[in-house]
């Protein structure tokens, strides 16, 4: 990627190195709950999300820090978060809307959310309720030697999803998925609304980084296969081959790894956030 022209967001909290602030007893919230299935995603126990979430206060405050400017990994994500706020702050303006940006936060290990204890086991993950997206950097390890999907754009390619995410909060899109899935007549059709949601994420990441080329060039050789092998890496039927040897596509919550890339490819290809619509397609 050439991002050397791209600015650094200022919306980005450094709470690495932070410790977690102390925590009294309480119960498990719907945000550790979702968390929990973030953990079965990645294969993670979710007992220990669970454990963690019951016994920590999520509204403690956290003192973040500014980015180091010796810190290329973390200057990577501020300018990623930057360029995905210039391109959907020309889309919402095109529709006469202003574009609430979200704040993205690095921290190391674990750290308090709006949503539950966000652990970096997890993965990347966006919290509707504070309306942050959470990261530990060392994910970008994962993905390489785990996932085996290495390379910057992959890196962005994620930060972008989870910001589609952000955009399904703020539009009400997320809070329609949540109501049919409580009204879905068996856990398969809830999921189904989930995999819609993700691959619409994968889509809105796609628009990102085509208006993104489209305005500074940032694209180089390779970058889009990069996306593609990140999409396919984290497909559900990928997933669940390498941790159980089988797939069930009946507890599917993220698509497939044929769906990702499509929906990732679609978004990049035209560049239109209306070709999103997963939800008004029989076939995803």
């Amino acid at each position: 990627m050439r991002l050397d022209d791209e600015r650094e967001s200022s919306n980005v909290e450094d709470r690495r190195g932070l410790s977690m602030p102390g925590g009294r007893a309480g119960g498990i919230g719907i945000g550790t709950i979702a968390m929990a299935l973030v953990a079965m995603y990645f294969g993670v126990d979710p007992s220990v999300v669970l454990n963690i979430g019951q016994g920590m206060q999520q509204d403690a405050p956290v003192e973040a820090q500014a980015i180091p400017a010796d810190d290329p990994m973390a200057k990577f994500v501020a300018k990623v978060l930057g360029s995905t706020e210039d391109t959907w702050g020309k889309v919402f303006a095109a529709s006469g809307q202003q574009y609430p940006a979200p704040k993205l936060v690095l921290f190391s290990g674990q750290t308090p959310t709006a949503c539950g204890s966000g652990q970096a086991a997890m993965g990347p993950f966006y919290c509707p309720g504070d309306q942050k997206v959470y990261i530990d950097l060392s994910f970008y390890n994962e993905m390489k030697n785990r996932f085996h999907a290495p390379g910057d754009f992959a890196q962005a390619y994620v930060i972008a999803h989870e910001v589609g995410h952000h955009i399904q909060n703020v539009t009400g899109i997320s809070d329609k998925v949540q109501q049919a899935q409580q009204s879905a007549s068996s856990k398969a059709q809830a999921n189904q609304y989930s995999v819609r949601l993700e691959l619409q994420a994968d889509c809105y990441a796609g628009v990102w980084a085509h208006h993104a080329d489209g305005a500074n060039r940032i694209l180089e050789a390779g970058d889009v296969e990069e996306a593609m092998t990140a999409a396919a890496a984290i497909g559900d039927d990928a997933l669940q081959k390498q941790a159980q040897g089988y797939a069930v596509p009946d507890s599917f919550t993220h698509g497939t790894s044929q769906q990702r890339v499509r929906w990732f490819n679609q978004g990049l290809s035209v560049g239109d956030i209306r070709k999103c619509d997963t939800f008004s397609v029989a076939a995803i």
